[in-house]
Parts: C-alpha cells; structure tokens; sequence
C-alpha cells in the first residue's frame, strides 16, 4: 500500500511535466532512489557482521556485567551515570560520523550494562540521542558536514573548517548542557516516559 500511495502519485506528476514517458522512465527513477541505499546496505551488512561476532564471543555480556559492577563499586548505579554516557557519545561522535554505526557499537555494551543497573533500554537510547546530536556541528564526520561549509562559504570565501568547527563550538556546548538538562529533568525530574509506554525503570534480576 505504501509503494502503490507514492508511485501512483509520482508517475502521475511524471507524466504531467513530461519527466516520465513510459513505464522504463518509471523504472530508471525507482533504480535512481534505491540507488542511495547502497551506502546505507553496505554499513548494515558490516555492523551485522560486528554484532553477531560480539554475541558470538559474548564479550558484550562480560563487558556488561564488568561495568555494571564498576558502576556499582563507584557509586554510579543511579540518574548520575547518565552524565558520562552522554560525554561519551558525545565524543565517540566526533570519530564515528553514521549514528546506525555507533549505535550499533554501543548497543550491545551499554544497554544491558544499564538493564543490570536497573535503567530501560528506552531511556538508555534516549540518553544516547542527545550526546550523538550535541557534537554533530563540530565533526567533520558528519556526512552533510561538507554541505554546511559550501553553505557558509557562500557568505565567507575565506571560511575553511576550522573556522566553521571554532563558530559552532558554543552552540554545540549549549546545546549539550541543555539538552542534557532537559534529559533529566523530563525522565527524572518529573518523571514522563521517553515514549509510548515507555518505561524509566527496568526491574534488575
């Protein structure tokens, strides 16, 4: 249903300003856009391979149930933890560009690593969205980084990278302090869900 919502549509308004004469047309257009995905295919097939040899191995488990006693030891199986995860998303960031890449990195530590601690993996995703937004600006790894420089070169012939990287990093500070803050005080403050039915708390084994 939702192939035949959008094609009808599109062959239609192909036909209408003559960019489509035919079914081939159609076609070519279709092969066009699925083109895109090629990209997006070949870092699924690789994180794919990433995943199933880090539950093969189980070193996410024992890396899961190491830092959910360390976070125990330092004091940190509360609210407070959340602090440093989103820092190191933050940072993993500036180094890893796709956010299906680094997610899938993450997952599979950190997740049942804050279940063991008592936290749903929905405020742990949550948390996780707003350190891999904050640094988005600064990092050259973004994948529209280089369309923002032609952007802003547009109105500065002499900006380069650093000084685009040195006029955003403010913003991106502001940006973590905020969103952080907002973080806690919607999932713990006052307590609403980060989604539909989406709970806070995880009951530990």
């Amino acid at each position: 249903m939702i192939v035949v919502f959008f094609l009808v549509p599109g062959f239609v308004y192909g036909r209408v300003t003559g960019t489509m004469k035919n079914d081939r047309d159609a076609i070519d257009a279709m092969a066009a856009s699925m083109s895109s995905m090629g990209l997006y295919i070949v870092l699924v097939f690789f994180a794919a391979q990433f995943v199933e040899a880090f539950n093969y191995s189980r070193l996410g488990t024992i890396l899961a149930v190491l830092g959910a006693d360390g976070l125990r030891a330092l004091n940190l199986d509360n609210p407070l933890v959340f602090g440093p995860f989103i820092l190191a998303c933050a940072l993993i960031n500036l180094l890893i560009g796709s956010a299906s890449a680094k997610w899938a990195l993450i997952a599979p530590i950190f997740i049942p690593m804050m279940m063991q601690i008592g936290y749903s993996p929905e405020v742990v995703q949550c948390a996780y969205r707003v350190g891999d937004s904050v640094t988005n600006i600064i990092t050259p790894m973004m994948s529209y980084f280089g369309l923002i420089l032609a952007f802003a070169a547009r109105y500065d012939r002499k900006l380069g990278i650093g000084t685009l990287i040195a006029t955003m990093l403010p913003y991106s500070l502001v940006f973590f302090v905020g969103w952080t803050a907002f973080f806690y005080l919607w999932v713990f403050a006052l307590g609403l869900p980060v989604g539909p039915d989406a709970p806070t708390l995880y009951p530990t084994p």
